[in-house]
């Protein structure tokens, strides 16, 4: 018996639940007005928010890795060195500045300080200023973003007339170490528009840079591009133009040194043309010893001068860019069709769950004290 009644109290089960939705989805059907009009509403308030937000535009470029050519990095010109007796050194090792550490280059303070000056022009050409101002003085913001900041404005702007203004740094230079906080501000705000992402399989570079102005947005991006290329070369050449500089300093002091051997051999052997004797033969011969150690010091210094040269220029990285800069046409945010969505869904999912669980609940909690 036990097993009827189990089996006649499933479809019991199954009919209650059947029953259940068809319930829930007859409160539903009985509140479509309700749903509608709240949904307009929502659709009305999604409108407006949508088009109060500024439009920002976003300008992305593309770059190839580099090419690693191993062992053989330097090629030809190592083959020359290795003639010359010099040796040049390996470059193919493990490079520290790795294309991991781009983005934190890209945000470090002392490479946004630098953009700061950057003149940027918009695309109405109404406006021509730095990048600086550009970003502290002409960014606009939704309705409601300037009434919750009005508060604050006021409220610094009276800590202003009590303390004073603060003291304006000599020369306008600013200093990473010590940063007021406008400037603070403005790093950080200039450090959240700029993205560098790095695709570890194929080892695309990708920079996006996104203002309020197409072409503020282009030709940001392309000047960061060029900044993040020069860090880049001058930390991978960098101790190769030092060894540079130091050859240059020996070439010149051995030319220097040969020069002046010559002349003074010279000066002797004009000067003793006739002279026959043993302690001038011996003098002048030591001074054409002394003339041919300088060239040879001279001639080696030179070769190592060329050799130098040819590491910098070996070493340094070439950049294939994949995607140039370009105007954007469209803007990237907002996405005014999300966020209508997005408000009409949330209205319609909030009236929802009104209807079906808390209306009921409410009136349930309302009858309770009558009892």
């Amino acid at each position: 018996m036990s097993e009827e009644n189990k089996i006649s109290a499933t479809p019991q089960k199954n009919e209650e639940q059947e029953i259940d939705l068809i319930e829930l989805a007859q409160k539903v059907w009985a509140s479509r007005r309700l749903i509608l009009k709240v949904c307009g509403i929502a659709a009305l308030i999604g409108l407006v928010v949508a088009f109060s937000i500024p439009k920002e535009y976003t300008t992305k470029v593309t770059l190839a890795p580099e090419s690693s050519g191993g062992k053989s990095s330097l090629g030809s010109m190592g083959a020359l060195a290795a003639m010359a007796g010099i040796n040049l050194g390996s470059t193919s090792g493990e490079d520290a500045l790795s294309p991991e550490l781009y983005p934190d280059i890209v945000s470090s303070t002392p490479f946004l300080i630098e953009l700061f000056d950057v003149k940027v022009a918009d695309k109405k050409k109404t406006l021509e200023t730095s990048l600086y101002d550009y970003l502290d003085e002409h960014q606009k913001s939704a309705w409601w973003g300037v009434v919750m900041s009005a508060p604050f404005k006021a409220l610094g702007w009276v800590v202003s007339l009590v303390k004073g203004e603060p003291e304006k740094k000599e020369g306008g230079k600013l200093d990473p170490f010590n940063l007021s906080p406008d400037e603070a501000r403005i790093a950080k705000t200039l450090s959240d528009r700029i993205m560098v992402t790095i695709d570890k399989k194929t080892g695309i570079t990708t920079l996006a840079v996104t203002m309020q102005d197409p072409l503020i947005s282009a030709s940001l991006t392309d000047t960061v591009m060029q900044r993040l290329q020069n860090y880049i070369t001058d930390y991978r050449t960098n101790k190769a133009r030092h060894d540079l500089a130091f050859s240059e300093k020996l070439f010149k002091e051995a030319q220097e040194n040969y020069y002046a051997a010559q002349q003074k051999y010279a000066h002797f052997a004009d000067g003793n043309q006739d002279i026959i004797l043993q302690s001038f033969k011996s003098e002048q011969e030591r001074l054409q010893n002394e003339m041919s150690l300088a060239y040879n010091v001279f001639n080696q210094v030179a070769q190592q001068l060329q050799m130098a040269k040819a590491k910098v220029q070996e070493i340094t990285p070439v950049y294939t860019v994949v995607q140039p800069a370009t105007v954007p046409l469209r803007p990237e945010k907002p996405n005014k069709i999300m966020i209508l969505i997005g408000f009409v869904f949330l209205a319609a999912v909030g009236t929802i769950g009104w209807i079906l669980f808390i209306k009921d609940l409410l009136k349930e909690w309302k009858k309770q004290p009558e009892k």
